[in-house]
């Protein structure tokens, strides 16, 4: 109970809703509240399996649904906010006793390592976007001993060559890797000259995929992503990269042993 205002509310209310909500109450309250109090409950019908649909889970948010804001509206967070919640998703894992956790580009890549993965927590998932190295940091800071990569060949392509954050206003696809590697696994000396001057990775991962050779391709640059990771991002951890084309489907794993 409030002493000054009258109004009850809960603890896990936070400062600025909890004080519009009391200046709403008072506003509407009145007289009441100079000899009685008011008990506020705000509760959401559902919300606990309304929740099982979000992140709280993995944030360490248990109980019930988050009421977000002081408006209604939901808003895209920032790039700072995202990468905060990639590190945060680290830390609720390791408090856990997760030994591994599993990296991925976004709800495609998740799907698919999932179900790869079948015998890991849900808590052991985490959706870095283009956060690279505040995820490889954060779970070397917390010391897990497993560390899975779920990627298609954009950002898988991005990882070897080691940029920290893999969005495309930071740095383009290097599409000289894509060819390195389409040449080691055969192709043809005319396509990769296309692929070198290609505009995306993906076309590179399509053409391959006609000839047969996706599989020897995507294998040579999840190599060359676990090389490129393990030099960036030193620390006793077992790496190992998931691919799956556009679609979700698995094409290959690969290793940290098998990359050296």
């Amino acid at each position: 109970m409030s002493a000054s205002s009258g109004i009850a509310l809960a603890k896990s209310c936070s400062r600025v809703p909890r004080r519009n909500i009391i200046d709403n109450v008072r506003a509407v309250a009145g007289e009441l509240l100079d000899h009685d109090g008011l008990e506020v409950t705000i509760s959401v019908p559902g919300g606990d399996e309304m929740a099982k649909k979000t992140l709280n889970a993995r944030l360490g948010i248990l109980g019930g649904i988050s009421i977000l804001g002081t408006t209604g509206i939901v808003r895209p967070y920032s790039t700072a906010a995202f990468r905060a919640s990639v590190v945060q998703a680290v830390d609720v894992a390791a408090k856990q006793g997760q030994t591994s956790v599993v990296f991925t580009t976004g709800g495609r890549t998740e799907k698919f390592a999932m179900k790869q993965l079948p015998a890991l927590d849900e808590s052991c998932f985490v959706q870095m976007g283009d956060f690279v190295k505040a995820a490889f940091t954060s779970a070397i800071k917390r010391k897990v001993p497993n560390v899975y990569i779920g990627a298609m060949v954009g950002k898988l392509t991005k990882m070897c060559q080691g940029l920290a954050v893999t969005h495309a206003w930071k740095a383009e696809v290097d599409r000289d890797i894509l060819a390195d590697s389409a040449r080691e696994v055969g192709a043809p000396d005319d396509l990769i000259e296309e692929i070198r001057a290609a505009e995306t990775a993906r076309f590179a991962a399509e053409r391959l995929a006609k000839l047969g050779l996706a599989v020897e391709f995507h294998r040579q640059l999840a190599k060359k992503a676990i090389r490129s990771l393990k030099a960036h991002y030193p620390g006793d951890y077992h790496l190992a990269v998931l691919v799956c084309d556009f679609e979700g489907q698995f094409i290959c794993r690969v290793d940290e042993e098998d990359a050296a």
